[in-house]
């Protein structure tokens, strides 16, 4: 069995798409949980970050295994169980007012819904208010933030802000992500969290989620 995970993290350093996803598939049924899969895709992911800081891998190369990653994340999410014990935290994701930057944040929904979150894909230019709505009418346990611009970080502040005065901030937990913001900048607006990519926003979420007294599924 465990020629399938070596098979999966093998094919995202290759960038190999259809070995990630046939060695996802064979996993599954093999009785591996999409939480060990996805732990073992994010160590590979991990390794082609330090290939690429290395200047082993090039742009190219990161390009090719973030592609296999999506493929993996793809078999995840057609083949994952449902009816398992345990309630699915739900997470709302978006970017936010003024930012119309959307990649980062959709790697962020693939791989939150690769790890059976529950997710609701807010889109991007999302004004507080939206944010607001998720938690209140849609029952969103955790708000995640991203921004790609130092210009629109504001509205991180104005979200955290609102949340407050909604009386919903204490039943959320707020992570937020983008290349502007760091986790100073996170502590500094009331954020729980900070992650700085779509890789470690699932171990974010989930560490963030541990109080909330929910069990997870995955």
């Amino acid at each position: 069995m465990i020629m399938f995970v070596e098979r999966i993290y093998t094919g995202i350093i290759e960038g190999d798409q259809k070995t990630v996803e046939a060695g996802v598939l064979l996993a599954l049924a093999a009785g591996f949980t999409s939480t060990q899969l996805l732990d073992d895709m994010l160590a590979a992911m991990s390794e082609v970050r330090r290939l690429y800081e290395k200047n082993v891998y090039s742009v190219p190369e990161m390009m090719l295994a973030s592609r296999a990653m999506r493929a993996g994340l793809a078999a995840l999410k057609h083949k994952r169980k449902r009816g398992q014990p345990g309630r699915v935290m739900c997470v709302a994701v978006g970017s936010v007012k003024g930012d119309l930057h959307d990649i980062g944040k959709n790697l962020v929904v693939m791989m939150l819904e690769g790890a059976d979150f529950d997710v609701i894909d807010l889109g991007a230019d999302v004004p507080p208010e939206k944010f607001v709505a998720v938690v209140r009418d849609q029952g969103a346990q955790v708000i995640a933030m991203s921004a790609l611009l130092t210009t629109t970080m504001s509205g991180m502040k104005a979200t955290v802000m609102a949340l407050e005065a909604a009386g919903l901030r204490q039943q959320v937990r707020v992570i937020i992500g983008g290349a502007p913001v760091n986790d100073a900048f996170a502590r500094e607006i009331g954020a729980d969290g900070y992650a700085p990519d779509a890789s470690r926003a699932v171990s974010l979420v989930r560490g963030v989620t541990r109080d909330l007294g929910h069990g997870l599924r995955g």
